[in-house]
């Protein structure tokens, strides 16, 4: 191939977050498709802290940065395809061809200026089915205040799901013991949305006089710094300290931890079980980074990750139907708090779940007393997930989707794009990026 497309793209792919890793899967499947010019616009998620691994791919990110930066000050004639990874409030039209990828909401919902976005893009890319969901179910009406005449807003772009695929890492030593062989573990950004507060109080109330029993919380406010460890210290301390006859333990692991280190607390021998009371997910990456290394989980049977908690099912008669493969807590579906609204992105008329106190206590205990049972589901999911969600599966959709725009707005040749030779390079490069 001799043509060349200009290639934007805008996100956090220097950010140590869901965004981030998004942004860079985005990177991965570009470099890999032959005639195209892959310029990098980098920006940031909240106040996550950013990568610091020195590898090649960190260094040819920081190369495209570079060019880009040169490429801008020229004010050159400008990009064929803008890809754009973020929230929908972000987007905006940069070229001729423009695509976004976004994790969504995790509410029932998505805001007006969301639907507003998605239709200035050309196509949408998104990580679930309650993902999508959420723009193609979302619909406001209302009267044009000087013509009077009705209108109505929804999406009209067309969306594609691209899932994460499966990492594959070599175990380490994490160098620290618990005290308790029996642990469960959570992972998650202490925020309102999380509920971490929950998880971990109704949990102690749920063990409260046994020594042999422990909960792992990874959690962080606004990064890795002292600061914060201090302040998770302190909040972790004051929830606990309703409770000063507690036996069982409680553990707070705080700090930046490479994906290495990350992976082989999913497969610590006394971590025996992922849990969650989040109100939502868009996707859950900690869910699916359990799920893939064989951890049974513990969550409401709502929201992103039922797109990998789930899988078919064959009975004797031939029969298949879709069934969780986790422990399901019941829960209700109810509008968001309200210091959990935030303007254009979660509306305060949206709704999610509320894990019950009961059900959640129940699925512990049942955890705790019939492992077996439910180590042997995590085992079959965790085969299903590695042959649905592989690398290569997830690649080649991606490249397909990009294939699509980048053969269109590219000279018009008609070569065919090789995917398979394509797919086998990111299978081995990217494993070598990570």
């Amino acid at each position: 191939m001799e043509f060349t497309t200009k290639v934007l793209v805008r996100g956090p792919m220097l950010t140590r977050t869901g965004y981030g890793e998004h942004a860079r899967s985005v990177l991965r499947a570009l470099r890999l498709i032959e005639g195209v010019e892959i310029f990098v616009m980098p920006t940031q998620w909240g106040q996550s802290a950013w990568i610091w691994e020195d590898d090649d791919e960190r260094q040819w990110i920081d190369e495209c940065i570079t060019k880009t930066v040169a490429y801008n000050a020229q004010q050159a004639a400008g990009y064929d395809l803008s890809i754009q990874v973020g929230i929908p409030n972000e987007w905006q039209r940069y070229a001729p061809v423009n695509i976004g990828v976004t994790a969504g909401i995790e509410t029932t919902k998505v805001a007006p200026i969301w639907l507003e976005k998605a239709n200035v893009m050309d196509r949408i890319i998104t990580i679930s089915e309650h993902s999508k969901a959420g723009f193609t179910g979302t619909v406001y009406e209302g009267t044009h205040k000087e013509t009077g005449q009705r209108i109505k807003l929804e999406c009209n772009t067309p969306i594609d799901i691209v899932h994460y695929p499966v990492k594959h890492y070599e175990e380490v030593d994490l160098g620290f013991d618990l005290d308790t062989e029996f642990n469960f573990l959570t992972v998650a950004q202490w925020g309102p949305r999380k509920n971490i507060e929950v998880t971990v109080q109704w949990f102690v109330e749920e063990f409260i006089d046994n020594p042999d029993v422990g909960l792992v919380v990874k959690t962080f406010a606004k990064g890795g710094s002292l600061i914060d460890r201090v302040r998770a210290e302190n909040t972790l301390s004051q929830l606990l300290n309703k409770y000063p006859k507690r036996q069982c333990k409680v553990y707070l692991l705080h700090g930046d931890m490479s994906e290495e280190e990350m992976h082989s607390l999913y497969k610590h021998p006394q971590i025996k079980s992922f849990v969650s009371l989040t109100h939502g997910e868009g996707f859950g990456l900690p869910h699916f980074e359990a799920a893939y290394s064989g951890l049974p989980v513990i969550a409401p049977e709502w929201s992103g990750y039922l797109d990998f908690l789930c899988m078919p099912k064959t009975n004797k008669k031939g029969k298949t139907k879709v069934k969780p493969y986790f422990s399901t807590v019941e829960y209700e579906i109810s509008p968001i708090q309200k210091h959990a609204v935030w303007e254009g992105v979660l509306q305060a008329d949206s709704m999610w779940a509320y894990a019950e106190q009961g059900s959640y206590k129940m699925r512990l205990r049942e955890m705790h007393k019939d492992y077996g049972r439910f180590k042997k589901d995590a085992t079959d999911l965790q085969q299903w997930i590695h042959e649905n969600f592989s690398l290569e599966q997830q690649s080649e959709k991606m490249i397909n989707i990009f294939k699509d725009h980048i053969t269109w707005h590219g000279a018009g040749t008609d070569d065919e794009l090789d995917l398979d030779e394509w797919v086998a390079e990111l299978e081995s490069t990217a494993v070598a990026y990570e």
